[in-house]
C-alpha cells in the first residue's frame, strides 16, 4: 500500500488562498465591501485571521483578488461557451444561458454588488470592475455587429446600446432567479432574445 504524496507548501498555500477567496466572494456578495469582515472571511474559510493576512495585505488587496478570481472562473465557465459557438447569435445565447447557470452559486452577486458600491468612485476595485465591464460590453457589441452584418439580428439602436441592454437584462434575470433551475436559464435566454430583436422560443 503506497502512501499518498504529501502536499507541498505551495499546494497548501494555494488551497488556503482558494478557500479564502471563495469565502470573501460570498461575503462581498452578501454584504458588500464596506461591511466585509475579514475575521468572518477567515472563520468561514476555516483559517485564522493571521492566515488571511499572510496571503493578503488587507481588504483592498483581498477584494481585488476576488474580482480577478471571479473573472477567471466566469471566463472558464461562461465566456468559453461563447467562444465555442458557431456564430455570433449562438455565442450571445450561450453566454446568457451559461451566465444563469454560473449565478446559481452564492458568489455570483460579487460583481453587481461591488459595481453598485464603487460606481463613480476613483478606487482600485472600481477601476478593475470597469475594465472587466468594458471588455464584456465591447465583446457583446462586436457580436451584435457581426450578427447584423449577416441579417441574423435586425437593425436598431447602436450595437453598444444593445450590448449594455443585453448585459443589464441578463444580470437582472440571473440575479433575481439565481438558483431557480431550469427557469433561470430559460428566462435568461428569453430576456436577451427580446433585447436582440430575435423571435421568442
Amino acid at each position: 500500500m503506497t502512501t499518498p504524496p504529501r502536499r507541498t507548501q505551495a499546494d497548501r498555500r494555494a488551497r488556503s488562498r482558494d478557500a479564502l477567496l471563495e469565502a470573501a466572494a460570498r461575503g462581498l456578495s452578501r454584504h458588500g465591501y464596506a461591511e466585509l469582515s475579514l475575521a468572518e472571511v477567515a472563520r468561514e474559510a476555516g483559517y485564522t485571521r493571521g492566515a488571511l493576512y499572510h496571503q493578503f495585505a488587507g481588504k483592498e488587496e483581498l477584494a481585488l483578488a476576488v474580482v480577478a478570481w471571479v473573472e477567471k472562473t466566469w471566463n472558464d465557465e461562461v465566456r468559453a461557451l461563447g467562444e465555442r459557438a458557431a456564430d455570433p447569435v449562438g455565442a450571445l445565447l450561450a453566454v446568457a444561458r451559461g451566465h444563469a447557470v454560473y449565478c446559481r452559486r452564492d458568489v455570483a452577486g460579487v460583481m453587481m454588488t461591488l459595481g453598485i458600491e464603487f460606481a463613480g468612485r476613483d478606487h482600485p476595485v472600481g477601476k478593475a470592475l470597469g475594465r472587466i465591464f468594458e471588455r464584456l460590453e465591447r465583446e457583446c457589441a462586436e457580436r451584435v455587429e457581426r450578427a447584423r452584418a449577416t441579417g441574423a439580428i435586425p437593425e436598431g439602436p447602436p450595437a453598444r446600446v444593445i450590448a449594455a441592454a443585453y448585459l443589464g437584462a441578463l444580470q437582472g434575470v440571473a440575479m433575481e432567479l439565481a438558483g431557480q433551475a431550469p427557469h433561470d436559464e430559460v428566462l435568461a435566454e428569453r430576456a436577451v432574445r427580446g433585447v436582440l430583436g430575435l423571435p421568442p422560443v
